[in-house]
């Protein structure tokens, strides 16, 4: 999976289960109750997850490839702030992963 995904969701989520549906793969994620470390100072408790957000990323063995990540928040018991970490996993103005968006940007450019 390293191979395939990118670094930052193999390190910081865990892979919560997997569906094909005839040519496209669904890989649902779930981020670790991991308190960030810019934040350990603070008093944090888990405290669920955002809306689930859907990324289209790179096909593989000829399957459209869509990524179901589920970011955690957590909450401050000092103040009753709720708090997260802030990702950016998806490329401005685009449901794709960042890679992927490079990577078609780059394609079109030889296309001309």
């Amino acid at each position: 999976m390293k191979v395939l995904l990118p670094e930052l969701l193999i390190t910081h989520f865990d892979i919560a289960k997997h569906e094909i549906n005839k040519d496209v793969l669904h890989l649902h994620f779930e981020e670790k109750n991991d308190i960030p470390k810019e934040l350990s100072s603070r008093m944090l408790i888990s405290h669920g997850f955002h809306k689930e957000v859907t990324i289209q990323d790179f096909p593989v063995r000829g399957k459209n490839v869509y990524l179901h990540i589920k970011r955690r928040r957590w909450l401050d018991k000092t103040t009753g702030q709720a708090v997260h970490r802030n990702w950016d996993l998806v490329a401005q103005g685009t449901r794709m992963t960042v890679e992927f968006a490079a990577f078609l940007k780059v394609l079109g450019q030889y296309q001309a």
